[in-house]
């Protein structure tokens, strides 16, 4: 990936990640490029837990996701109005079923 084209992360795209991320997707996350994180996972001082696989390394989402203090699932507007527009067609639905009565 050429530096033009790399690019942090977003809000979105870091909750549809797997259990675990290879390296060059947290260094995304961290907005620092893979030779720096492989030099900070050397010194000791990557910033989440990294688990060794045969030559590759993986970083446990969650363990990513805590270090870049994002500990809670999201709410997204779309899930509050879809939750809204299901009340208040239910609310309807019984108001109309009480007035039948």
């Amino acid at each position: 990936m050429s530096r033009s084209t790399a690019r942090t992360l977003t809000f979105a795209e870091a909750f549809d990640l797997p259990l675990s991320v290879d390296l060059k997707t947290a260094a995304r996350a961290f907005a620092v490029c893979p030779a720096t994180a492989y030099r900070l996972i050397h010194l000791g001082r990557f910033p989440c837990r990294v688990v060794r696989l045969g030559h590759q390394y993986r970083i446990p989402t969650a363990s990513l996701m805590q270090a870049l203090g994002v500990e809670n699932l999201p709410v997204y507007a779309s899930d509050i109005e879809t939750g809204a527009e299901s009340t208040a067609l239910t609310n309807h639905a019984l108001y109309e079923q009480e007035d039948g009565q």
